[in-house]
């Protein structure tokens, strides 16, 4: 074992597959970031308590786990949050319909309450057993007498008698591998320790201010003249919007794929200037299985597995010569024609339906991995694919994504869903943060007012305020059922439904300045923006069970509600929080009985925040949108700093950028803002302080 950066460890065992994460990383680790945090002088367990062996199965490796210690992680699960006592199989499936691993993006990267971090860097389908198993021991201690209590009658009693308290091992095992090298993570605390896989894996994303403004997909066989129409209709009903989403459609073939516009857009360059000169940003959704009738058939035939996915071919992202093909193509058809960015959709898998699609595992692909791997590699390797695109251009985007895997943060892509429960989206929004992702709880699906509203407040306080509208004419607050909207058939009180969703929106895009400012920690320090209680506090029982709600940035916490709840139970962490919406206080370490009518999210803010609060306007690009109401909570002694740069590219690498202080003097009463930097950039002003 040696420390292969600062605080990072490497252990190598046997003979580790050529085809890894680490081996087929795209992005070099974050050395400047890594060399800002504190280092531990050592590994947080010492060698002689990891073992590992080559069985006829393929490689195990077992890691201590201690009695008190809580384990999350393994990348987006969306059916669990604490991890110990499971057995997870990290396999690349959209249809987790049974709590085994199965995810859109499984990550062998798991965190412990005890502040260390481990990645397993394989790419292969590996079964974690987290404190689950005991080997067979020399000798059993205790009573050999049965009695009464030793008798379960359910299988919950089953489940209570499993011994998640003891000293335990992770037990890892990686099939067909000779080898597999771990990499530890060193703390001291758990947040730190996710940092330093974050900086190790390039450092999180930055997307555009645009990007986290409001994203709509329109419906997927909607035309030219409708988009347009569409996009007139939200800046007449003063909607938020600065992304409009273009679904299948816009391609002559699109299961399998061509790339090439169909009739319904002839001229797509014209209606992205259109868009744009309404401040609208166009995304185009594709996927990365090509038809014959692509032009990119012949070139990229060479490098396709063996297998077809709707038959078309199954390019090996892995590839650079697949990767740039792809990428000249995209660059001159799209981008250059205004796309924007992307949702990657159908590069995951889905065999666990009626009708399973995807490429088998026993495929077998050009660069030398299997199918298996592919699965693993196919959705990182096509963000790269993207991402270089617009790297090339200096322009920063943001897009949508179906699969992803380990050393994924640099990328700004947002994982989404077929799946359409919200409890399981909101924990996919606290689980997310774990594993260097990105998750959208999308409001798609919803079979009431109440629960349309709901999905509404949980999407604008996620990474992504997507509202994907692909299966409906008219927007959903005008008829939430699919078949009425399409016949045009509104809801009685469609405007008053309207004005709920609008007002949810423009909260959306007064929270932009700290979302932003929570963002470029993502990318200069590893530290998530959004992520569950038990990150910043771990020392405290009470927050290591808790999957529904979650902390956006440093200092609000947010505790959404689902249709049929009118109130629910809130814990709120050490020290003292403020209500957002009536500034009433609470004592942390807490549990709170909270009730919120349709109109609100329960949302709370740390005590002595200083909290910016932009004016809400219909797009980003609006001037207005940089004009601050600074609230200030408790005496106001946590400072913010902001980010000020042109919103659009990657010059803040170069720096060209501001770093904005606001500040509170609760004895004089006033407010400073002190701006580090003159970079000739759009800068932030102050409308009024509130205390």
């Amino acid at each position: 074992m040696q420390q292969h950066l600062p605080g990072i460890w490497r252990l190598t065992f046997g003979e580790p597959e050529l085809a890894t994460p680490v081996s087929k990383r795209y992005h070099e680790p974050d050395r400047a970031g890594l060399a800002s945090l504190p280092v531990p002088n050592e590994a947080p367990f010492t060698l002689d308590r990891i073992t590992g062996q080559k069985i006829t199965r393929g490689f195990v490796v077992e890691l201590p786990l201690g009695a008190t210690e809580q384990i999350y992680g393994l990348g987006l699960q969306l059916l669990s949050f604490n991890q110990r006592g499971m057995k997870k199989t990290l396999r690349v499936n959209s249809d987790p319909v049974v709590n085994l691993g199965d995810s859109h993006a499984p990550v062998p990267f798991y965190v412990s309450t005890a502040g260390y971090g481990v990645l397993v860097d394989t790419a292969r389908y590996a079964t974690f057993y987290i404190g689950n198993t005991q080997k067979v021991r020399d000798r059993h201690t205790g009573s050999l007498v049965s009695d009464q209590a030793s008798i379960v009658f359910s299988t919950q009693d089953l489940q209570d008698r499993r011994p998640h308290e003891d000293e335990s091992t992770v037990t890892v095992e990686i099939p067909v591998a000779a080898g597999v090298d771990i990499y530890i993570f060193t703390g001291p605390t758990m947040r730190e320790a996710i940092q330093r896989y974050n900086l190790f894996s390039g450092g999180g994303c930055f997307p555009p201010r645009w990007g986290l403004g409001v994203w709509y997909r329109c419906r997927a066989d909607f035309d030219q003249q409708q988009v347009l129409q569409l996009a007139d209709s939200f800046r007449a009903d003063e909607i938020p919007c600065d992304v409009l989403g273009l679904e299948p459609g816009w391609q002559t073939h699109s299961y399998s794929c061509s790339f090439a516009w169909s009739g319904k857009f002839l001229e797509p360059r014209r209606l992205a200037d259109a868009l744009t000169e309404r401040h609208y940003h166009m995304n185009l959704w594709t996927h990365a299985f090509t038809h014959a009738s692509s032009p990119l058939y012949n070139e990229l035939m060479p490098y396709a597995g063996d297998y077809e996915v709707w038959q078309g071919l199954v390019p090996d992202l892995t590839l650079h010569e697949t990767r740039q093909a792809l990428g000249r193509f995209f660059a001159h058809q799209h981008v250059d024609m205004g796309a924007a960015g992307y949702k990657l959709d159908e590069c995951d898998n889905s065999d666990f339906n009626s009708s399973p699609w995807s490429f088998p595992e026993l495929s077998h692909f050009p660069s030398g991995v299997d199918g298996e791997q592919m699965h693993s590699f196919f959705g990182l390797a096509f963000q790269e694919t993207v991402d270089a695109i617009f790297r090339e251009h200096n322009q920063r985007s943001y897009h949508d994504v179906r699969s992803s895997h380990a050393l994924a943060s640099p990328y700004s892509f947002v994982l989404y869903s077929d799946l359409y429960d919200q409890r399981d989206f909101i924990r996919g929004v606290v689980n997310s943060g774990f594993s260097g992702l990105l998750w959208t709880p999308e409001v798609r699906h919803a079979e009431s007012v109440e629960d349309l509203v709901r999905r509404l407040q949980t999407v604008v306080f996620s990474p992504q305020a997507q509202i994907n509208a692909w299966y409906i004419k008219n927007p959903p607050w005008k008829q939430w059922d699919r078949q009425r909207n399409n016949a045009d058939d509104f809801s009685p009180d469609w405007a008053e439904v309207q004005a709920i969703c609008r007002d949810t929106l423009r909260l959306r895009m007064r929270l932009l300045p700290y979302l932003y400012s929570s963002f470029y920690r993502y990318t200069s320090e590893g530290i998530p923006p959004f992520r569950a209680l038990v990150m910043d506090y771990p020392g405290d029982p009470n927050t290591w069970m808790i999957d529904d709600e979650y902390l956006m940035g440093d200092r609000l916490l947010v505790a959404p509600l689902i249709a049929g709840q009118k109130s629910r139970p809130v814990y709120l962490p050490q020290g003292t929080w403020h209500d957002f919406w009536t500034n009433a206080t609470y004592t942390g370490g807490t549990t709170i009985d909270y009730s919120a009518p349709l109109t609100i999210i329960p949302l709370f803010i740390k005590d002595n925040t200083v909290l910016p609060l932009a004016l809400p306007t219909l797009h980003t690009a609006d001037p207005q949108s940089l004009l601050l109401d600074v609230r200030i909570y408790g005496e106001g002694l946590l400072p913010i700093t902001l980010i000020e740069d042109d919103g659009l590219t990657y010059d803040y690498r170069r720096g060209r950028l501001n770093k904005v202080t606001l500040s509170w003097d609760a004895a004089a009463g006033l407010g400073s803002m002190k701006r580090d930097g003159d970079a000739d950039v759009p800068y932030y002003s102050i409308n009024q302080w509130q205390v």
